[in-house]
């Protein structure tokens, strides 16, 4: 019998199966993030897409805007794309309605915002080291496959450590790499919803957390705007937090012109200019483990 996912192999390029990982693992991104990340023009991107379209591994919508007029394309994985990722990591197949289950999921979720503000982030990383060959997004972990047990335990680690299971609900984890040196980090992505002790009160988990792994990385607070950022640095200075912390606002960002790579982020506690992402390994933790996975 004719399998589908092994026809389709041969039509696959690298950064088909990137995007595909993706969908899969972070649920939805758009067009623009899609094409950010991984393409040198929107134009290319598009016909990409629309033959992973027409090939049936990806789905689509396009949400409408309540003033009118429609946002881009938002892309998922369709069925085929999910047994083509499954297989290629050697994975138990994907059930028969993933993909219908998945897109029924982001077309009526209330928290595609969020979703798409945690992905952007990553796809913005993405898309300034396909522009600077120095650096690379080595690990992007979702908000799901961080709450699994073990998920930041190394094989050489006892045996309760690795079995423990975050209290924390970081919204993603990532390992930013620039010659060389590694910078693991959690995000918490916020979009003003919460009151700013919400947001302080995660920090007890990150302690807890980092207390057991016996390693440490920077929390990163990526805000909505600046007087929200400047008000949370002002709680966190009241009660100083004991874990490396952050801060960054996407509209001082967006009018700077920079990604979340950049010179974007006032840690807790200094007062000194902003640092670039890569200029946070300073807080890091645990060298040699970061050199190996670095490299791997």
């Amino acid at each position: 019998m004719d399998d589908p996912v092994l026809r389709v192999q041969s039509q696959l390029t690298a950064r088909d199966r990137v995007l595909l990982g993706w969908l899969y693992d972070h649920g939805v991104l758009t067009s623009f993030q899609i094409a950010d990340a991984l393409f040198p023009s929107l134009d290319f991107c598009q016909r990409r897409l629309l033959t992973l379209y027409r090939l049936r591994l990806v789905g689509r919508f396009r949400p409408q805007r309540a003033d009118g007029g429609s946002y881009p394309y938002h892309y998922v994985i369709d069925q085929l794309g999910a047994e083509v990722v499954a297989a290629g990591r050697d994975e138990r197949p994907p059930r028969r309605d993933h993909a219908r289950v998945e897109r029924r999921r982001w077309t009526s979720s209330r928290t595609l915002e969020h979703r798409l503000g945690v992905n952007g982030f990553f796809t913005d990383l993405a898309g300034y080291a396909r522009t600077h060959p120095e650096a690379r997004l080595g690990r992007w972990l979702s908000e799901a496959a961080c709450q699994r047990s073990g998920a930041f335990t190394r094989p050489e680690d006892p045996g309760l450590v690795r079995a423990f299971q975050p209290r924390v609900r970081p919204d993603g984890y990532g390992l930013w790499t620039v010659r060389g040196v590694g910078v693991p980090f959690f995000v918490e992505f916020d979009t003003g919803g919460e009151q700013l002790s919400v947001l302080t009160r995660k920090l007890a988990g990150y302690e807890e957390l980092f207390g057991r792994l016996g390693r440490v990385w920077p929390v990163l607070f990526w805000l909505h705007s600046a007087a929200r950022e400047r008000n949370l640095r002002l709680l966190l200075a009241d009660t100083p937090p004991l874990v490396p912390v952050a801060t960054g606002a996407r509209d001082h960002a967006t009018r700077a012109g920079l990604s979340p790579a950049g010179a974007v982020w006032a840690v807790a506690g200094g007062d000194g200019p902003r640092q670039t992402l890569a200029d946070l390994a300073v807080w890091v933790v645990d060298d040699r483990h970061l050199a190996e996975e670095a490299a791997a």
